[in-house]
């Protein structure tokens, strides 16, 4: 498989990072929209906070349409389970995993409750990290290498070890902005 690629979806385009830290949860999108070698977009907004159970935050990398299809499909998993992040999770995956038109899909998913981080990365597979850490895209490596070192070495919060991340991310990647959405659940 050629480098940049993780289950046969091309890995650059955006940036997705969740932390969970101290009992918040944070998960941050950059804004970068690209087609091939063109920036179209900086400020697009891949995250977002559905009003499931007490919350899930979900962020998005891959095709846009395809990203969008999926979401839909995870949330009514999601409410089917009432709320329930992992068998949601599960219930997409098997349907991802399945369904003709939707194992096509380009896209990958990080979900995230107060209680744990997901990811749907594609190949019908639930990933679930042992360190509260999770990120996807192309500058994925980058920003869970600089949360892991914050999240390890300094008092930061959830929040602002996910902005910062991303921010660090985009000194390296090409695809990513350093424009950050962040969206927190569990914050005082």
């Amino acid at each position: 498989m050629p480098r940049g690629y993780l289950g046969g979806v091309e890995i650059h385009g955006t940036t997705i990072l969740a932390v969970r830290k101290d009992g918040v949860t944070a998960l941050a999108g950059d804004g970068q929209v690209t087609f091939g070698q063109t920036v179209l977009k900086r400020g697009a907004v891949k995250v977002r906070k559905l009003e499931v159970g007490e919350g899930v935050l979900v962020g998005f990398a891959g095709g846009v349409a395809d990203a969008m299809a999926l979401l839909e499909r995870f949330e009514e998993r999601l409410k089917e389970a009432k709320g329930n992040l992992l068998k949601g999770a599960v219930e997409t995956a098997k349907l991802w995993r399945t369904d003709r038109v939707l194992r096509h899909l380009q896209a990958r998913i990080v979900a995230a409750d107060r209680e744990r981080l997901v990811l749907l990365p594609g190949s019908g597979a639930v990933i679930t990290p042992e360190e509260p850490l999770l990120a996807v895209g192309s500058g994925g490596p980058y920003a869970l290498a600089a949360a892991k070192a914050l999240y390890r070495h300094t008092g930061l919060s959830a929040k602002e070890i996910a902005t910062e991340a991303l921010r660090i991310a985009a000194e390296v990647d090409l695809y990513t902005s350093g424009q950050v959405t962040v969206l927190t659940l569990g914050e005082a």
